[in-house]
């Protein structure tokens, strides 16, 4: 039996030990970092699981070599470095994962310089910058550590028992992480948990019939070719990238399609993410029966956010003149999630009166802190399934500032 499903005596504990440890696997060679890549996944994938087998006294440089590259068991590692440089690349991009602020919170898998056994651990700190008590790095960085030189076999047990304390503290960081969900995971978590396609249903206004290619020779010049292109937002693409991180990080598969071309039958087939408003049918129809939903007049001059429990003077208004006079205004937008009536799917929606709004909406839905508020905010509320909030930001020569909550509603 392994020294994983020996821990404490208890089948459950192990199981979520390496439930959680996959899931952070998972979510690391899903990301943009390992992704595009075969051998990356491969070794990574292999070192962890055969740690969690209690077989990390097996994890050597040629041993790495035959089985996951398919090397001849006598080849010469000193001319070969495959194991060498693919380890230092493992080492480059986890690092580079974790330094990215959406990913703080999550169990935390690497590699150790000079070793090729992983380790895992709980983050840094808490968010309040404390240590977290479920910390293993010094217990698992020597629970890590193979029996070394002829009286290696005097140190089994006590290597065992380091295993052992460090394998408890993170099973003890896995309950505390059921508990203390990050204000991201609890918001996504009716899309990322579910086991159907996720759908993102962007904007697509903007139709060509030509487009300006450049001369290779000289790039200065362009030429105009007749061409059929639907293009997006360059402001809705920064809020689709978030949204698509999330995913990502994830492990989550998702398509993209623009909302002319998304239908019913998509929507029913799995939970989907709506980005723009106004160019957006979608978004529109959507959010139309909820309290928050989104007014205009007659010619489009003035764009606002309708309060379905005070329907008289909208309070949250955007003047296209304004907007387009001065590129200096408040912008507005709605995000929501929750279970379409129609469909049973879960669907959110990231919208802004204009393209600034948008973007500030994605940010909110990407950021633990912002997150907070309105996490906070359900469960006063009693952590009703249905969520929607108003927010506001200032935009300054068209760039966005930060997200203010006006209004939220839970249902």
């Amino acid at each position: 039996m392994s020294e994983v499903s020996q821990v404490n005596g208890s089948e459950e504990s192990s199981q979520e030990l390496r439930k959680a440890v996959d899931e952070q696997l998972n979510r690391l060679i899903a990301s943009p970092y390992f992704v595009h890549s075969k051998r990356l996944p491969d070794f990574l994938r292999f070192v962890v699981r055969q740690t969690l087998d209690g077989e990390a006294e097996n994890i050597k440089e040629r041993t790495l070599g035959v089985e996951i590259f398919g090397r001849d068991p006598g080849y010469d590692t000193s001319s070969d470095p495959v194991v060498r440089v693919t380890a230092a690349e493992v080492r480059k991009r986890t690092a580079q994962y974790y330094q990215d602020a959406s990913h703080q919170d999550e169990l935390i898998i690497s590699l150790p310089s000079g070793s090729y056994i992983p380790q895992f651990h709980a983050p840094k700190a808490g968010n309040n910058g404390t240590p977290h008590p479920a910390e293993t790095d010094a217990v698992a960085a020597e629970a890590a550590k193979p029996p070394a030189g002829p009286a290696g076999r005097r140190w089994v047990p006590l290597t065992a028992a380091f295993a052992a304390t460090a394998l408890l503290l993170l099973a003890a960081f896995v309950l505390w992480q059921r508990a203390e969900r990050s204000p991201v995971e609890i918001f996504w978590r009716p899309v990322l948990s579910s086991n159907e396609p996720v759908l993102v249903c962007v904007a697509d206004q903007l139709e060509y019939s030509a487009i300006a290619l450049r001369d290779a020779a000289d790039p200065t010049h362009q030429v105009l070719l007749k061409d059929t292109l639907t293009a997006m937002v360059i402001d809705d693409l920064n809020p689709t990238v978030k949204v698509a991180s999330i995913l990502q990080g994830n492990g989550r598969q998702y398509s993209l399609k623009g909302e002319g071309a998304t239908t019913m039958d998509d929507l029913r087939r799995g939970p989907a993410i709506f980005i723009g408003a106004f160019d957006n049918v979608w978004a529109l129809r959507l959010t139309n029966p909820l309290r928050y939903h989104f007014g205009n007049d007659a010619d489009m001059s003035h764009l606002w956010i309708v309060d379905s429990t005070a329907p008289g003077k909208p309070r949250w208004v955007l003047d296209r003149a304004l907007q387009m006079a001065t590129n200096n205004y408040r912008d507005y937008s709605i995000i929501a999630r929750f279970t379409d009536s129609n469909t049973g799917k879960p669907e959110v929606v990231v919208a802004g009166i204009g393209r600034g709004g948008t973007r500030v909406a994605a940010e909110f839905l990407t950021d633990n802190a912002d997150l907070g508020q309105l996490m906070r905010a359900a469960h006063a509320a009693g952590d009703k399934k249905n969520m929607e909030a108003v927010l506001s930001t200032e935009i300054i020569e068209g760039e966005p500032g930060t997200p203010k909550m006006e209004a939220s509603y839970f249902w």
